[in-house]
């Protein structure tokens, strides 16, 4: 397949968005493109052999994977470099979106070689557009580590965090996400669970984590399937330092009555409040 604007009589690397789960959400420039490529790099050809025989795509394909994508980029370079054209897709929505692709974009695209993007579905912007919170500004995380401790240490980097943050996760692990989440967000941070998007069971739900972790907890429906979990970015007030916590730092330097109008002006709480508990902290260390 030739494409308009190739240098050098290369190829052409295209990168197509697959459905995240309903096959009509397959664009036609994607079909297209799939039977006119010589060969496609699928990160599991078994996954995509239901979607391109639904299509009547019988296009080469071949497997394109994370734990051999640094030994093949080099062959798919070559027969890009050669004239032949590739797609590249994931086993569902659009590549590189914690999917395999990374490494042989980059490659490509350092060697002069055309990346072109077919875009489609992708369920972190999917679960985003209709989970009701803020969409101006976002982050992806995708999938966290396994582990509790690196879990809890990349929730806790993100603690202050005011865009809306977006993860995956395995459905065998959202009860452990959900709990630790709460215990470095807080009771009351609204997380939005949005479920097997697309598909015969697609599920969006929004509550607070108190409420949140029981309901997902009592119904084992909600722990199987492809997960995208979204929360709420912090609020100015969240962020700032707590009462007691400012009051401690400032009573290391100041006399209690200075400590006590500088915090107030600083957290807005009243005076009287934060005597206090600046006389309760002042005791404590006496």
């Amino acid at each position: 397949m030739k494409s308009e604007g190739t240098k050098n009589n290369q190829g052409v690397l295209y990168i197509i968005a697959t459905p995240i789960g309903n096959l009509q959400d397959m664009s036609f420039r994607a079909i297209e493109i799939l039977k006119q490529v010589d060969c496609i790099a699928a990160e599991d050809t078994r996954h995509s052999l239901p979607l391109l025989q639904h299509y009547a795509i019988s296009t080469p394909t071949f497997s394109l994977h994370e734990h051999n994508e640094r030994d093949r980029a080099g062959i798919i370079l070559d027969r890009l470099q050669n004239g032949e054209s590739i797609a590249l897709i994931s086993d569902a929505g659009t590549p590189l979106i914690s999917d395999p692709g990374y490494f042989l974009v980059r490659e490509a695209r350092g060697l002069g070689i055309r990346v072109i993007p077919i875009p489609g579905a992708c369920a972190a912007i999917a679960a985003l557009s209709v989970a009701g919170l803020p969409t101006d500004r976002f982050i992806f995380e995708g999938f966290l580590p396994v582990k509790t401790k690196g879990r809890v240490d990349r929730l806790t980097a993100l603690k202050n965090e005011s865009r809306t943050m977006i993860f995956y996760e395995a459905p065998h692990r959202i009860l452990d996400l959900l709990q630790d989440m709460q215990s470095v967000f807080g009771q009351e941070r609204e997380v939005v669970i949005a479920r097997e998007l697309t598909k015969k069971f697609e599920t969006t739900y929004s509550a607070k984590l108190t409420e949140l972790i029981p309901w997902v907890a009592q119904d084992t429906n909600q722990q199987r399937g492809e997960i995208v979990v979204l929360v709420s970015g912090t609020t100015e007030s969240e962020s700032l330092i707590p009462a007691a916590e400012l009051l401690t730092l400032l009573l290391e330097n100041l006399p209690l009555k200075q400590a006590v109008d500088l915090a107030a002006k600083i957290t807005g709480e009243r005076k009287n409040e934060l005597y206090e508990q600046a006389l309760l902290i002042k005791n404590k260390k006496l």
